[in-house]
C-alpha cells in the first residue's frame, strides 16, 4: 500500500470525533465506524456526536456511518483506530476481513491490556500488517481544544516518513500543525507513560501538595520516561520534543486531562474503585500503569520510582500520601 486512499475512523468517543473533524475538512468523503446504532442515528439527526464534543457540527452528507466494522474496514485504505485500549480487542475481534495490507493509524495512546503490546505491534502480530504501513498519532493535543479551534500540534510517527507526511496533510489545518517522526515505538510508549504521570500529577493536585512538588515530579518523570523508552527502543531521540515532554506537560496540567482528574479524585480521598466509577470516560493511565509495570519487569528493568509508586497506589492499595512521600528523596 503506497497511498493513504480512503480513510475510516474507528471509534465514537471524543478523540475519534476530534480527529474526524480534522479529517473531514481535508477529505472528500469519510468512513466512520461506531459500535452503537443509536449513536449513529443521533449523529445523523442532529449533525453532531450526540454524546461527545457536541458543539462540533459535521456535514453528515459527506460521511458514511456504519455499525459494521467489517464493512468499513473493507472499503477503507487507511484505518484510524481511536478506541480506548481496554476495549480495543472487543471491537477488533469482530473483524473477519483481511486488513493486512491496510494503513493502520493508532490514536489509542495506550497498551493492549493482557497482551501488553503497543497498538502498532498488536496489529503487526495479530493481522500481519506491514511495519511501513503502521502509524501513530502523538500529542500534545486534547480533543476538547481541537473542538474549540485552538492552535494545536500533532506528531505523526511512521517508519515510512513519506507516508507519515501524506497522512499528516490529512490532519493539517489553520489551527492544527503537524510534525512527522520515524520514532513509532517511542511515541507510543511515551503516550502511555504520560498518562501514568498525569495520574501522579492529579494525586499531587488533589492532596494540595503544591506547585513546587508538582514541578519536581514532572521534571523527574520526563527523565524516567527517557530511561524507559531508550531501553525498550534504543535509538537517538530528543525527549524534550513535543511528542514526549509536550504531551507529558499538557496531560499532567490540563483541566481537560481525564488522567489528571482521575488522580485528583484519589488525592482527595476517593478509593480507586470509586474514582473509576466517577469517571464518565476511560482514564487510560489506570490500565497503562499495570502494563508498564509488567513490561518494565519483563523487558527493561529500569529505575521507575514514580511509575512504581502509582502502581502501588492503584493496584496494591497503598496510601497515596505515604507512597508519594516515600519517593521524594530520589528526586533530582
Amino acid at each position: 500500500m503506497n497511498t493513504i486512499g480512503r480513510i475510516a475512523v474507528l471509534g465514537g468517543g471524543s478523540w475519534a470525533t476530534a480527529l474526524a473533524k480534522l479529517l473531514a475538512a481535508n477529505t472528500d468523503r469519510l468512513l466512520w465506524y461506531m459500535r452503537r446504532r443509536d449513536r449513529i442515528n443521533g449523529f445523523l439527526r442532529y449533525g453532531h456526536n450526540p454524546v461527545y464534543l457536541t458543539d462540533v457540527n459535521f456535514d453528515t452528507s459527506r460521511i458514511d456511518f456504519s455499525d459494521d466494522i467489517n464493512e468499513v474496514c473493507e472499503r477503507a485504505d487507511t484505518l484510524v483506530v481511536a478506541v480506548p485500549s481496554p476495549y480495543l480487542e472487543t471491537h477488533i475481534e469482530r473483524l473477519t476481513v483481511d486488513i493486512s495490507d491496510k494503513n493502520i493509524v493508532s490514536a489509542v495512546k495506550g497498551i493492549v491490556p493482557g497482551d501488553n503490546l503497543i497498538v502498532t505491534d498488536y496489529f503487526m502480530e495479530r493481522f500481519g500488517c506491514a511495519e511501513q504501513n503502521l502509524m501513530v498519532i502523538g500529542g500534545p493535543c486534547h480533543a476538547e481544544e481541537v473542538a474549540l479551534d485552538r492552535l494545536s500540534y500533532l506528531t505523526i510517527g511512521c517508519h515510512d516518513l513519506q507516508k507519515s507526511a501524506e497522512f499528516a496533510a490529512c490532519l493539517t489545518g489553520k489551527k492544527m500543525k503537524t510534525i512527522t517522526s520515524s520514532d513509532v515505538e517511542g511515541i507510543e510508549y511515551g503516550a502511555v507513560l504520560k498518562n501514568v504521570y498525569a495520574i501522579a500529577a492529579g494525586i499531587i493536585s488533589g492532596m494540595k501538595a503544591g506547585d513546587n512538588f508538582m514541578a519536581m515530579m514532572v521534571c523527574n518523570a520526563v527523565r524516567e520516561m527517557r530511561r524507559f523508552v531508550d531501553a525498550i527502543s534504543p535509538i537517538e531521540r530528543d525527549i524534550c520534543r513535543s511528542a514526549y515532554l509536550g504531551d507529558l506537560l499538557v496531560t499532567s496540567y490540563s483541566r481537560f486531562s481525564r488522567n489528571h482528574n482521575f488522580g485528583a479524585m484519589i488525592g482527595k480521598g476517593l478509593n480507586v474503585k470509586a474514582a473509576i466509577m466517577e469517571m464518565d470516560m476511560v482514564a487510560e493511565g489506570y490500565y497503562g500503569t499495570k502494563c508498564i509495570h509488567e513490561v518494565n519487569a519483563q523487558r527493561c528493568g529500569v529505575d521507575m520510582p514514580i511509575a512504581e509508586c502509582i502502581y502501588s497506589i492503584l493496584y496494591e492499595g497503598r496510601n497515596p500520601r505515604s507512597a508519594l512521600n516515600s519517593i521524594t528523596d530520589c528526586f533530582k
